[in-house]
């Protein structure tokens, strides 16, 4: 059976990661030929996210934690807890419920498909219109000054091959541009859309 790893980063989420926790059981108990693991890798939270996920690793096996000594900002800590991750493919995601887990079926499929990279594009978002449509001029600003093509409106969100997950390992970049090394890595990128729901719990 293939392994799925999900990653998900959390920052203060104490009261985001036990629903997180039961929504990805839920979906993989609808994927029975896949084995999973989950792994939730903690920034330095100041909240009681860390008690909450050490409870859930002891109750669950397919719960691996990653405890920070320290906050090491929203980029590095999660593409280090991708780096840790065992799967044959890896679904990163964020803990706040703004990147839906209903999508990793989709992602599944389209991998499955022979795609290596499939990208979550937002196709709008719960922030305000202005952030909006800053984030989306910057992403075009950066398509026609750089020499690879960055999706747009890619959070990162999404699902990686062992392979790309390989190649960024081999990259071996301290401070990553992840949404670049992406591109750079060169795999045919499956886009699959959703909405960008607000945060669910927590600020």
């Amino acid at each position: 059976m293939k392994l799925i790893s999900v990653v998900s980063s959390c920052y203060n989420e104490e009261e985001n990661v036990e629903p997180l926790y039961e929504a990805v059981r839920a979906i993989f108990a609808g994927l029975p030929q896949y084995r999973y693991e989950h792994i939730l890798i903690d920034n330095a939270s100041k909240d009681r996210t860390a008690e909450r996920l050490r409870a859930l690793a002891a109750r669950d096996a397919n719960v691996k934690v990653i405890l920070n000594t320290r906050n090491f900002g929203h980029i590095r800590s999660p593409y280090h807890g991708i780096l840790q991750a065992r799967g044959d493919a890896v679904i990163g995601m964020a803990s706040d419920f703004q990147e839906p887990p209903e999508l990793i079926p989709e992602f599944i499929k389209k991998w499955e498909e022979g795609y290596k990279l499939v990208l979550a594009v937002k196709e709008s978002s719960a922030e305000s219109g202005l952030f909006y449509a800053i984030r989306d001029r910057y992403y075009r600003t950066l398509g026609r000054i750089a020499e690879i093509e960055i999706v747009r409106q890619a959070t990162g969100f999404g699902l990686y091959d062992r392979l790309v997950v390989e190649a960024l390992r081999r990259m071996n970049d301290p401070y990553p541009f992840f949404r670049g090394l992406l591109a750079e890595v060169g795999y045919e990128v499956a886009k699959v859309p959703f909405k960008q729901a607000p945060r669910r719990r927590g600020v």
